[in-house]
């Protein structure tokens, strides 16, 4: 195995596992920010889930990532080395500043930006770009409508309940918490798991496109066990800047934002949980009261969103080109 496919492989896991301790947030702030469960034991449930969740859904996102977004033989390894180089700094960047930014955005832009630079417009599958893009934007707009009309429901048929309904909400967070981590390990894990099979591709270990079992297995594992660690500055962003979670509203976020991403797997749509998540906290919210939500934190963190795509593409070209004038 020559030393680029190698290099490509561990970046490829470490951006998995950065991946995982960035987005840890987004599966366990509610859940903690309610008090269903403590802290640890979360990250750890958390963890497990998501790293089942690739062998039990598929990896109909993978394929997406590394076969329908840049065309391989049009590519090199240098390429996709670019990207993760790229995706890496990105989420370190983010995650110092405490601000949920999309880790999914960040590849995608990645790639985009160094299969530019390496082979011009012709190495972009636009229809591919087109599915993911759709993917990406439409399921924030989903988990905020999802979560409205789920909090609203919810309130509806519990309108007659004693306070000591909290109790069966606070417990029926730990199962909409499983549900959503294990919607969320068969996404975002597959991400990697379609850049190291598109690297064995270009090298000729693979003759075709099909993600093998060990890289299933390291790619799972790897962000399972960032989100076992736990991105705190982050789970303080969505668990508490928003507003006060009480255990009703953990419920209906995940139980939205659950759906959304399972669906989105399904399908082989790469979404970003963290879009998803903050879209739901903030429909959750607004379905109490519009003034429940503390929109000036949640207009930061969409800048945050708008701008990680375009930013990422040309800090991956400028890369990919300082690469070859360094390297040749």
């Amino acid at each position: 195995m020559p030393p680029n496919l190698i290099a490509l492989i561990a970046l490829a896991l470490l951006f998995d596992f950065l991946n995982g301790v960035h987005d840890s947030s987004n599966l366990v702030a509610t859940v903690i920010s309610s008090r269903a469960l403590p802290p640890r034991l979360a990250l750890m449930l958390t963890a497990a889930a998501v790293f089942t969740g690739p062998f039990l859904l598929g990896v109909a996102v993978a394929e997406t990532i590394g076969a329908q977004v840049v065309v391989s033989s049009a590519i090199t390894l240098e390429v996709i080395l670019a990207a993760l180089c790229t995706a890496i700094l990105w989420n370190l960047l983010t995650w110092f500043l405490g601000v949920p930014s999309s880790s999914s955005h960040a590849l995608i832009g990645g790639l985009v930006g160094a299969a530019w630079m390496s082979a011009g417009l012709g190495a972009i599958q636009f229809g591919g770009v087109e599915k993911v893009l759709i993917s990406l934007f439409l399921s924030p707009l989903l988990g905020l409508t999802i979560g409205f009309l789920t909090t609203r429901l919810v309130f509806f048929l519990a309108r007659n309940a004693t306070p000591g309904v909290n109790i069966f909400f606070k417990r029926a967070q730990v199962l909409t918490a499983m549900g959503l981590a294990l919607s969320y390990g068969a996404n975002d894990a597959q991400k990697t798991m379609g850049v190291i099979t598109l690297g064995l591709v270009i090298h000729g270990a693979l003759d075709a496109f099909r993600v093998p079992l060990w890289v299933i297995l390291v790619s799972a594992g790897a962000i399972a066990l960032g989100i076992s660690t736990g991105g705190w500055r982050l789970i303080r962003t969505l668990g508490g800047r928003f507003y006060k979670i009480k255990p009703v509203d953990g419920f209906c976020t995940q139980a939205a934002s659950a759906g959304v991403i399972f669906s989105a797997s399904l399908l082989g749509g790469p979404v970003s949980s963290t879009q998803v998540v903050g879209a739901a906290i903030l429909g959750v919210g607004a379905a109490e009261r519009l003034n429940k939500v503390r929109w000036g934190v949640a207009g930061e963190i969409a800048v945050a969103w708008i701008i990680t795509i375009p930013a990422t593409a040309l800090l991956s070209a400028a890369l990919y080109w300082l690469g070859g004038r360094i390297f040749g």
